[in-house]
């Protein structure tokens, strides 16, 4: 089996990025010290902001008359498919219970967390659909409290489809503030908000480190990196649709990488000819960061067999991951690490981005060789417990004195010895092993 790289990826310098840590740091010592009058300094620097931190009701409300009824049809859209999938997932995930033994019962059962952190990135692109894959899941989950922070945007705050959208799916609070600061206000419980138990959402480099520092003090979501795409093709595929679900997501940023593996060399050559032509019919901006992620961080590889196609593929472990080829059940049964497959070329990332119901909150950088996408079980505990009757201590009691005896833990064999001292009076048991 051959493997040939007809584009690599240009080596770039390893960065610790050791200054916006130390940024990140600094912001969220000094938010955590000083409370919310600190963050409300941070907001007025960074994000332009002196109105309400924490938008009111009234404006959530008001905002539904303000978005035009077209936009509001397609988020509902969008909103309605989001739950029905993330319903689908809780489904999947019971209380049970089982008797072990005779007498013991054992069980687990899923409790919501008790307050979300849903960070909604503004800036350069109006995050819509984040907005309804982090709240519309927490929601379905069942979390009791629903925070969600985004950036103002101009002198009303967060725009208008923005609370709409926010609204529509469930959050309870909604703060103007955008970056490290927004992450510390959720983190921190400031402006009278719980505070959360989990942070999720996409952000810059900025509010990712932020999420990273805080790990240990709440859970996140996961790891971000960069977002980046995959795409299987062969043959069959069409060099044109190919090329755009490439360049398509190549729009993110400069650093987004995009990977072809194909399994026929003319298709390979020709997606490679078509990639520059695409990108000019972007706007400006856009067309700039595909470019620059095309030219630093693309790669186009050609395989031999599909078997490699899918060790290559899952040593990459690509957060989206596209599949254009015939027999899409056989590549479905043998791919193992991808943040979330797209079967067909009736499919592609932007639908899973937007509009068609899994989550898009993924996992980057290899990640998914272990861990999966953003889902209601993300925003629940399995917890376990277990009751048992005195007739049940007889062997459990007797096992975990020895065993504990063992490992040169007395006190625990002789919470054991208590019990059956005071279930069997009469009895007599082993409670170590000779040797």
């Amino acid at each position: 089996m051959t493997v040939e790289y007809l584009k690599k990826a240009t080596p770039q310098e390893a960065s610790v990025e050791t200054s916006v840590a130390d940024t990140v740091r600094e912001i969220l010592e000094t938010i955590e010290q000083g409370g919310e009058s600190v963050a409300r300094e941070y907001c007025q620097k960074f994000d332009q902001w002196q109105g309400d931190i924490v938008v009111p009701q009234e404006q959530l409300k008001s905002a539904t008359d303000r978005v035009p009824e077209g936009i509001k049809r397609d988020i509902e859209f969008a909103y309605q498919n989001v739950k029905r999938f993330a319903e689908a997932q809780r489904e999947t995930v019971r209380d049970t219970e089982i008797e072990v033994v005779p007498g013991l019962i054992a069980g687990q059962k899923q409790i919501p967390i008790n307050s979300a952190g849903c960070y909604v990135p503004g800036g350069r692109y109006s995050h819509i659909a984040s907005a309804i894959m982090t709240v519309t899941t927490a929601k379905v989950a069942g979390v009791k409290n629903i925070i969600a922070c985004s950036p103002p945007s101009g002198p009303e705050g967060i725009p208008d489809v923005m609370l709409y959208t926010l609204d529509l799916c469930g959050a309870d609070i909604v703060l103007n503030m955008g970056g490290v600061q927004g992450i510390a206000a959720m983190t921190y419980g400031l402006f009278d908000v719980p505070a959360v138990d989990i942070l999720v959402g996409p952000g810059n480099q900025f509010v990712a480190e932020a999420k990273r520092q805080l790990y240990g003090k709440v859970s996140i979501d996961m790891f971000a990196g960069p977002t980046e795409s995959m795409v299987i093709a062969d043959a069959s595929a069409d060099p044109e649709i190919v090329a755009w679900d490439l360049v398509g997501q190549a729009e993110h940023g400069y650093n987004s990488p995009v990977w072809l593996i194909s399994l026929d060399k003319k298709l390979a050559e020709e997606v490679i000819k078509l990639a520059p032509t695409l990108w000019p019919e972007l706007p400006e901006l856009n067309a700039k960061q595909a470019e620059l992620a095309w030219e630093n961080y693309a790669e186009v590889i050609v395989v031999d067999s599909v078997e490699e196609a899918v060790k290559l593929s899952d040593q990459y472990a690509a957060e989206h991951l596209q599949v254009q080829c015939e027999n899409l059940d056989w590549w479905l049964d043998n791919l193992t690490n991808y943040g979330s497959l797209f079967l067909g070329e009736e499919t592609t990332v932007a639908y899973g981005d937007k509009v068609s119901g899994p989550n898009h909150v993924l996992p980057t950088q290899a990640a998914a060789r272990y861990s999966g996408g953003l889902s209601v079980h993300k925003y629940m505990k399995t917890v376990t417990w277990q009751k048992m009757t005195r007739e049940a201590n007889r062997d459990i009691g007797q096992a975990c004195a020895r065993i504990s005896r063992y490992e040169g833990m007395d006190g625990h064999a002789k919470t054991a010895d208590v019990r059956l001292k005071k279930f069997f009076p009469d009895e007599q048991f082993l409670l170590r092993h000779d040797s």
